[in-house]
């Protein structure tokens, strides 16, 4: 169990290496979803792309964002933008404004 942590952890810290290189990264235009922005930021780990993005929403005059990275690997950076999307979805139905809380 321990080993398959590590192995993710290693591909989560490859991914933002990699994204802050120029291969990926870079976000899309943001969505209104319930109230929040969501953007979509895939990061290209080798010849796939994972499922990454970003929610934010202002919350009294203060503008709160959340970065996510999933393990969650795509062929296309197109499919990986759009899984990213319906994923950010999945974030803000299951938390709302408590993913801000951290």
């Amino acid at each position: 169990m321990g080993s398959i942590f590590s192995r993710l952890m290693g591909r989560l810290s490859g991914a933002a290496r990699a994204g802050a290189g120029g291969t990926g990264g870079e976000r899309s235009t943001a969505q209104e979803y319930n109230g929040f922005l969501i953007q979509a930021a895939p990061l290209r780990e080798g010849s796939q792309w994972l499922t990454a993005g970003f929610i934010s929403k202002t919350i009294g005059d203060e503008q709160k964002e959340h970065q996510f990275i999933r393990a969650d690997t795509h062929a296309s950076r197109e499919d990986a933008e759009a899984f990213s999307l319906t994923k950010a979805r999945l974030i803000i139905d299951e938390q709302g404004e408590k993913l801000f809380e951290q």
